[in-house]
């Protein structure tokens, strides 16, 4: 038995989930209760801990317990691994992947070492004076653990090397850059003052260096590691973590000097991003903290714009209140603090723009509303958050009211238009998730027993030879579950895809119990669908031909005198009776 199998053993995934969900028993070894993952009145959220698995019906969120801690509390799979393992008491092997992980905080903590004794050294003078030069304390710069990357191309490496740590080490870190041409490895920071950016645990994951001269880029940040994924990371939340989640407010600016100003002047719940927008994965983090409220504070100009909508873009349909903040002085924070402007940064975080004002003044400003054009740019730039995003989404409400305000239109006909846009764009996923509606009698048949053979994979040795399959789902799955006839194996080869959640769907909708009970008449009609599928297809066939020759005389009738227009429904009436006749034929086939 494999790590993760043996921790499922010992789990008891309705234990696991009860601690984030309140469940309900629901017979068979299921229980349900509302989703943690998107807003809901009624609960869609199922766990069965016979499968051992979780689904949810309204957002189609799904997994086994791994996923559901990675999703909840948006961790990598290592981190969750190692949760799940210490709650059951199962050890783990530290020489691969969660070793490697452990050892990349330890050289990075030998590196904030090297960096922070470099900045009180004669070669850290100006990285030291330019600190000061932004106004910052000497409280800030060591509660910041502020450094400075020397300009020498080895200085890391040596004093690395010295603490018995290889450049190899280093390199997986990310603190060692690699010639192409040569395979020369050196210094990745180079005269740079070093920001370290830990985790919201506390972790140092990397760096973010700033040049002292007028070199490219500016800023550098360490590479993606597999400690450093910058999607994940805010700087400064360690810090703002305890007050944050007290008020449950977060403020979110631009840069490294913006959130350490801040915090010296006593807006202790500023964070930033790393050079990114807000990402999906920052709204779950905050979530997970019990942020309620996000307050963006960024530039007013264009980039500050783009941010600030990418923000709120991320947070759609999220349980968050977001406003957004502009420094009045058109200052960003860190230079107003220096200024000693913190009433601006008061004032600034007291009358932010909503995110309905935001998003309504932005767009004003980029279109005419006296052309056609331009309202409809003006239209199509705000559809997507005219959309609900939930059962009730007063954002959208308000936004389309503002919206048909502007353009003088009936709000009524604008949510239908509104409406109608939503339903083009969720077709293709429809379509994705295909064979789930609106199949014909055939899809229903090849689905029924793709769900039977996820169910129990064993079903399949008892069937012989090769069926015709239409659906190549259904297709794939047949072939994996030759290959490993196990359920785990067929979702794992699906984990990821969005197949996967049309298999957790097929879980849910029969239970395993019943499906045992069952058996022996499962494989019967498994048999019977096999063995009829050649005839079934045959048929199928023999219909579609007879329906476009049927399309094919209807077309000729519109251009046909009146004696050609009888005799072609004479035609039309003797295949529509045909087609009917096979119909029934099929039907009086054996069924499954």
């Amino acid at each position: 038995m494999g790590t993760k199998e043996e921790i499922k053993a010992r789990l008891n995934l309705a234990d696991l989930i009860g601690e984030y969900v309140r469940l309900t028993p629901a017979g068979n070894g299921r229980f349900k209760g509302l989703c943690p993952f998107h807003k809901e009145k009624s609960p869609s959220f199922n766990v069965d801990i016979n499968q051992g698995y979780y689904y949810c019906f309204g957002c189609k969120a799904g997994g086994d317990a791994f996923k559901f801690l990675m999703q909840v509390e948006n961790l990598p799979f290592s981190d969750a691994l190692q949760k799940l393992a210490d709650r059951t008491g199962v050890k783990l092997d530290f020489s691969t992947t969660e070793k490697k992980q452990r050892d990349l905080f330890e050289i990075n903590e030998m590196a904030l070492t090297y960096f922070r004794q470099s900045l009180h050294k004669p070669e850290g003078h100006d990285a030291l004076g330019y600190l000061y030069a932004r106004g910052l304390t000497e409280e800030s710069i060591t509660q910041f653990e502020l450094g400075y990357a020397p300009g020498g191309w080895d200085g890391l490496i040596k004093f690395c090397k010295l603490q018995g740590v290889h450049e190899a080490q280093l390199l997986q870190a990310g603190l060692l850059s690699e010639a192409p041409d040569t395979g020369r490895v050196y210094d990745r920071f180079r005269n740079r003052v070093m920001f370290p950016i830990r985790d919201y645990l506390g972790r140092l994951v990397g760096f973010g260096g700033r040049v002292l001269d007028d070199s490219k880029p500016k800023y550098l940040n360490t590479p993606e590691t597999d400690i450093f994924k910058k999607s994940e990371l805010l700087y400064g939340f360690n810090l703002a973590r305890s007050l944050a989640q007290s008020t449950h407010e977060i403020v979110v600016v631009e840069g490294y000097m913006d959130v350490i100003a801040m915090h010296q002047w006593g807006f202790k719940q500023a964070v930033a991003t790393l050079g990114t927008a807000l990402t999906a994965e920052h709204g779950a983090l905050l979530a997970r903290q019990g942020i309620r409220t996000v307050k963006l504070m960024f530039d007013q100009d264009s980039a500050g714009q783009k941010a600030t909508l990418a923000g709120l873009d991320q947070m759609l349909g999220s349980k968050f209140l977001i406003s957004a903040h502009q420094v009045p002085s058109g200052k960003d924070p860190a230079d107003a603090l220096q200024h000693g402007d913190t009433d601006s940064i008061k004032m600034a975080l007291f009358k932010g723009l909503t995110e309905v004002e935001f998003r309504i003044q932005h767009a004003m400003g980029q279109f005419d509303l006296s052309t056609t054009e331009g309202k409809r740019g003006f239209l199509q730039m705000l559809l997507p958050r005219m959309q609900n995003h939930d059962l009730i989404d007063e954002v959208a409400a308000k936004i389309r009211a503002r919206v048909a305000e502007a353009l003088e239109m009936d709000e009524r006909k604008l949510a239908e238009w509104v409406e109608s846009r939503a339903k083009r764009k969720t077709l293709s996923d429809v379509q994705v998730q295909g064979m789930v509606s609106q199949h014909t009698q055939e899809d229903r048949r090849e689905l029924f027993m793709a769900q039977q053979i996820l169910l129990d994979p064993t079903l399949l040795q008892k069937m012989d030879g090769n069926s015709p399959f239409r659906n190549k789902l259904v297709e794939e799955i047949i072939r994996v579950a030759r290959e490993k006839p196990s359920r785990e194996a067929i979702l794992d080869h699906f984990r990821g895809r969005p197949e996967e959640k049309i298999l957790l769907e097929f879980l849910f909708e029969n239970p395993a119990a019943h499906i045992q009970a069952q058996h022996q008449d499962m494989v019967e009609r498994l048999k019977d669908m096999q063995e009829n599928g050649i005839v079934e297809a045959e048929s199928l066939r023999t219909e579609t031909q007879m329906k476009e020759e049927v399309a094919r005389l209807k077309k000729q009738l519109l251009a046909a005198d009146p004696t050609q227009q009888i005799q072609l429904l004479r035609q039309i009436g003797d295949l529509q009776k045909a087609i009917e006749a096979e119909k029934r034929g099929r039907m009086m086939r054996p069924k499954a």
